[in-house]
């Protein structure tokens, strides 16, 4: 967000008034100067950074940003140093900013908690991930975490109609109404990247010549645009999760909004098809024995051809999916003979099912009494072949959906004859 048009009032915050409205928690903190360190959690262009310089000037505390890409602990060190000598001398608080504070590894964040745990600096962490995931809990413990939420359009065209009253009297147009509109839809709820483009835009508009900036001159000026979306962060999972939960919930359009969304964002195709080809199996299984082919499918055809045209395939395989009748009798199974083996150990393989290879195998009993299936009308023989502990017990159960229930009906004639 450029200086000249970032609020330098808690009134001039826009779109978090659910913090810092009248009579809310932080606004309360703020008015009665009792500001405790704090983590700001946000998406990028919520106002993070411009929350907590509001803060530092309505508190009149000295202001230190840290960058955690950018500061080790040495840095770290430094601004803790200058703290004690501003209280020292001056009576001086000292707000410690750091922005992206989950990138902080273990190390620095044990740096920072004494300091913070004595006073010695009021920390204000800016984080756009999980402060519970990223945060050790030592110094999580330590701080409240206020969660910002995007902007929504009203806000958003507040703080163009505030940059445009800082714009240089060289560079100012008149603005259409549609393409302020214009500026706040594209910009996903971040203030830094509407006001980028309204910069861009002003500058296209000059460069051109024109006398206003219209909507058609937005469009041109605007770069493509770059979903919200950090391969290892918070949203990569989010999404992930919706798409794996369209899928199980057999709606075929939002789990192919969410494979497309995933892509244009530029997630790695491979990642995509394998969790297809799990959930074939985890959601689908013998209840439609053809997913699983269709998700492999999918995930050959990206090898074979590659993007863009394996999208294509992907989103067949998703939208199959979604369709396909669902039976988690895979995954039940899977459980209980987990269960089985941990809570029952290494059972004997009974005597009739060992494979008898030598004569002193053969005089021990191994092999004896073995039924060949083959004998019997339809391949089929009653017989146990769980260890004699487990008799009777039933871990593959089919649903009644799909394919399964054919295997269902197979199962309870077998089990009747018995």
């Amino acid at each position: 967000m450029p200086d000249r048009a970032r609020p330098t009032s808690l009134d001039e915050v826009v779109g978090q008034e659910h913090l810092v409205g009248t009579d809310r928690p932080l606004r309360r903190a703020i008015d009665s100067d009792r500001v405790a360190s704090m983590i700001l959690w946000g998406p990028p262009g919520a106002g993070k950074t411009t929350l907590a310089r509001v803060i530092a000037r309505r508190t009149e505390a000295e202001f230190v940003a840290l960058s955690a890409v950018l500061s080790g602990v040495k840095d770290l060190r430094a601004v803790v140093a200058d703290a004690r000598r501003r209280w020292r001398d001056r009576r001086t608080r000292t707000l410690l900013f750091v922005d992206e504070i989950h990138r902080f590894n273990k190390s620095q964040q044990d740096a920072l908690l004494p300091h913070v745990e004595s006073g010695t600096v009021t920390l204000i962490g800016a984080t756009t991930e999980n402060p519970s995931f990223e945060v050790n809990a030592a110094l999580l413990s330590r701080a409240r975490v206020f969660r910002l939420r995007p902007l929504d359009e009203e806000a958003l065209m507040a703080a163009l109609r505030r940059a445009l009253d800082h714009v240089p009297e060289g560079r100012r147009l008149e603005v259409d109404s549609d393409a302020m509109q214009a500026l706040a839809a594209d910009a996903w709820g971040d203030a830094r990247r509407a006001l980028s483009s309204l910069d861009s835009a002003l500058a296209y508009a000059a460069d051109a010549g024109a006398r206003r900036l219209t909507v058609e001159l937005v469009a041109e000026a605007s770069a493509q645009r770059v979903l919200l979306y950090d391969r290892s962060g918070e949203e990569h999972f989010n999404v992930i999760s919706a798409f794996i939960k369209a899928l199980r919930g057999s709606d075929a359009d939002a789990a192919v909004y969410w494979l497309v969304r995933m892509l244009e964002s530029g997630e790695e195709p491979r990642f995509v098809c394998r969790r297809m080809v799990v959930m074939a199996s985890e959601d689908v299984g013998n209840a439609d024995p053809r997913a699983l082919t269709v998700a492999l499918d999918a995930a050959r055809t990206l090898d074979y051809v590659g993007l863009p045209e394996a999208q294509f395939a992907m989103v067949q395989a998703a939208a199959y999916l979604a369709c396909a009748p669902k039976s988690n009798a895979a995954l039940r199974a899977l459980s209980a003979a987990r269960r089985a083996v941990r809570e029952r150990g290494p059972l004997p393989v009974p005597l009739r099912h060992r494979n008898a290879p030598t004569s002193l195998m053969r005089a021990e009993g191994y092999g004896k009494g073995y039924k060949y299936a083959h004998d019997f009308e339809g391949a089929y023989v009653r017989d146990d072949h769980l260890p004699e502990a487990l008799a009777g017990v039933r871990i593959y159960e089919p649903s009644e959906r799909g394919f399964e229930a054919e295997l269902a009906e197979r199962m309870r004639g077998w089990r009747d004859e018995g």
